[in-house]
């Protein structure tokens, strides 16, 4: 069960990644839904996240930004899950030092489509340390990329 302290953490920290980041801002990153189990990452295409202009798809960068979102998001999360005696003042600690140690994107598809939505799950939930896999889809469900994220989490 998720302790009060657990979802007002993911809260914060969703609240951070989704209105007070400018890069997030500008790419219209909209967090549907972040908490213990998951997060779903939403973006919409708009002309200024086109890459190829020829078939009109997605940036290639914009894809991994989001696969690196979901899983900076996924690792924090299954931090948090770690432990139910965590006091918010400890997470934000932990917030402060989250970062991307490595990453790596596999382009399966070009990224075409209307909304893409990225969705994590933890591999590996260190104390240090987290390892993550993410994936992108389409409004379709067309599966348009995935990755694998190791992130610092102390």
């Amino acid at each position: 069960m998720t302790s009060p302290i657990q979802v007002e953490a993911l809260r914060r920290v969703a609240a951070v990644f989704d209105q007070h980041v400018p890069f997030h801002n500008l790419l219209g990153l909209d967090i549907k839904r972040y908490d213990i189990d998951g997060v779903e990452v939403v973006i919409n295409m708009k002309p200024e996240l086109i890459g190829n202009i020829h078939q009109q798809i997605l940036h290639g960068g914009v894809t991994a930004t989001v696969l690196d979102v979901v899983g900076g998001l996924t690792a924090f999360a299954g931090l948090v899950a770690s432990r139910d005696d965590w006091t918010v003042e400890e997470l934000q600690q932990r917030l402060q030092t989250l970062g991307t140690i490595d990453m790596r994107v596999d382009y399966l598809r070009p990224g075409r489509g209307l909304t893409f939505t990225g969705t994590g799950s933890v591999i590996r939930a260190g104390n240090r340390v987290s390892v993550c896999r993410m994936e992108l889809h389409n409004e379709q469900g067309t599966h348009i990329a995935f990755g694998t994220g190791t992130y610092m989490v102390d």
